[in-house]
């Protein structure tokens, strides 16, 4: 009788534990083949390049952020035919149309009109609303979704999200 318990609690703890291993996973092993494999994810920005910068300096970085316990801003979700999320710390929503050959476009983002107690220093919210609006191509790379932008001069920016 002993051992029939410990057998079923056994396979009971190896179903649980598989099956939260598989849904903390869900993003990092999907199969991006199309941009519809990327909707309905919240996305929660990781870095942002800018070329042209000391060093190709990363200028937001979400490790430095979860350490200081702010880390339910800037994300995007993607559903249908709209972008929705929160930058810092506004809600934001805007539609977007995908293109050939990994073509994105935003258009002009609507979001709430809060004030913000924080901002990260290198990434206003404006400047990561106004790079949203620029986004011109997307990727999928080692489970990241990254968008190509550019900067109001016109440099280049990679925004990454997980």
């Amino acid at each position: 009788m002993k051992k029939l318990i410990f057998a079923f609690l056994l396979i009971a703890v190896l179903v649980i534990g598989c099956k939260s291993t598989n849904d903390s996973n869900r993003q990092r092993n999907i199969n991006v083949t199309t941009f519809s494999n990327v909707e309905g994810i919240e996305w929660k920005l990781l870095e942002v390049h800018i070329d042209g910068t000391f060093s190709r300096e990363i200028l937001f970085d979400r490790r430095t952020l979860s350490r200081e316990g702010i880390a339910d801003i800037y994300t995007a979700k993607f559903d249908g035919e709209l972008v929705s999320g929160v930058g810092s710390p506004n809600r934001y929503t805007a539609p977007y149309t995908i293109g050939e050959e990994q073509s994105i476009n935003i258009a002009v983002m609507r979001s709430t009109l809060m004030a913000s107690l924080f901002e990260p220093e290198k990434l206003p919210e404006h400047q990561f609303f106004g790079y949203m609006q620029n986004v011109y191509e997307w990727q999928f790379a080692d489970g990241n979704l990254i968008f190509l932008s550019k900067t109001e001069d016109g440099r280049d920016v990679r925004l990454v999200f997980g």
